[in-house]
């Protein structure tokens, strides 16, 4: 079923694994690409949400089978009821489902020539004298070996592959948010816009969403840190406290149950180890402010495979050379991401009344480019207008 032997074997089909297999089998490399759920997809730890310039960016076309529901807009409410509006010139972007996304994105790099297979674990990865690796798999309770040149790890936050391989990806408990979410039908919702809750008392060290997927479906999910909130209570304790407060979901029913971890900060300096590239959540490809993935775990898979096609090229599968990965992600990406890390950590120190401040302070816009790392130092003097906020003010310059 396997080669012998294939220039890149890439762990993990989520959409970092999809664009390292895309991009390396687009070059000519011969890949295998595994993924050891039996359906790729599935189960989701995101509120499935994706921007037009967040789809630009990675270079997929949309495919209306993917787009559950066009957004126009987003409404941000600090804890006593204030809101932030957000509001765009027509769609701005899509809330998708992804089970469909991700397969269309699998299917992309097949079409591309890279080999596909769900239900393929990987058991084990061995260096071997002659400088590859060798690697076990699991295929569906049948055992085979097969040889690369170079992994691409994307196998998410917990990654065995690095841990195999010898590189260290430990994120601090801090930087990892508690997620639960529930797919919810015969809701009240605007179906155009999406809806964030902020607060110490409903979502601590995080926010609660509404994302709709329809007229009368939402994914409604929260994300929340322990060290800011009541460690006996879980993400969906939190989330359940949240529904049973506003009838226009209590009344709702559950489709679909999905909790999990995500990391949201403790970027990477180091990606690479011999024969290694790690991309996606098991790089914290994440932005750290509202845990958002999709796009920066496809650059980040990209990014991770144009360095392996110059590594295969050069016949250099060192820690040394690969390290250019490091390098140009930073360069593109993690800079950026390291702003938007300081901007949660400020965010995640403000009490509630601090945060009713900001909410008649900010405007939609400013909303948008802080989320992306930029509008920093607007928010600094904005918050040096409080007193007790100069200290953490500080923090953003």
């Amino acid at each position: 079923m396997f080669r012998e032997e294939y220039d890149v074997v890439v762990v993990g089909m989520g959409p970092a694994g999809s664009s390292a297999a895309r991009t390396c089998a687009e070059a000519g490399l011969s890949v295998l690409a595994l993924e050891k759920r039996q359906e790729i997809g599935a189960p989701k730890r995101c509120g499935e949400g994706l921007g037009k310039n967040s789809l630009a960016r990675m270079g997929v076309e949309f495919n209306p089978k993917w787009a559950m529901q066009e957004i126009e807009g987003a409404t941000c409410y600090a804890p006593d009821g204030k809101y932030v509006r957000i509001n765009y010139d027509g769609p701005e972007g899509w809330v998708i489902e992804r089970k469909v996304f991700d397969k269309e994105l699998a299917a992309i790099a097949a079409r591309a020539g890279a080999f596909v297979v769900a239900k393929s674990e990987v058991q084990k990865v061995e260096r071997t004298q002659d400088g590859k690796v060798e690697v076990t798999i699991n295929y569906a309770g049948t055992h085979y070996t097969t040889k690369a040149k170079l992994i691409i790890a994307c196998d998410g936050v917990e990654t065995r592959i690095a841990r195999m391989m010898g590189l260290n990806t430990k994120i601090n408990l801090n930087d990892i948010a508690q997620g639960a979410q529930l797919e919810m039908a015969n809701i009240d919702i605007d179906p155009k816009r999406i809806e964030l809750y902020f607060g110490n008392e409903i979502a601590p060290g995080g926010y609660v969403w509404i994302f709709p997927k329809g007229n009368d479906v939402a994914n409604v999910g929260i994300g929340i840190r322990h060290p800011y909130g009541d460690e006996n209570r879980t993400a969906m304790d939190y989330l359940m406290e949240f529904i049973n407060s506003r009838p226009e979901l209590k009344k709702g029913s559950i489709l679909e149950y999905n909790t999990g971890g995500v990391p949201v900060g403790g970027l990477l300096e180091n990606m690479v180890a011999d024969n290694l590239l790690v991309a996606g959540d098991a790089a914290h490809h994440v932005n750290p402010i509202h845990g958002g993935g999709i796009a920066e775990a496809y650059i980040g898979g990209r990014i991770a495979a144009e360095t392996a096609i110059e590594a295969i090229k050069a016949g250099e599968f060192s820690a040394e050379f690969l390290s250019r990965y490091n390098k140009k992600w930073w360069d593109e990406r993690g800079n950026k991401m390291k702003n938007v890390e300081k901007l949660r950590k400020v965010v995640e120190e403000l009490k509630d009344d601090e945060l009713n401040f900001l909410a008649e302070e900010l405007h939609g816009e400013d909303l948008v480019e802080l989320s992306r790392g930029n509008a920093l130092k607007k928010l600094a003097k904005i918050m040096m207008k409080r007193p007790t906020l100069l200290r953490l003010a500080k923090k953003l310059l």
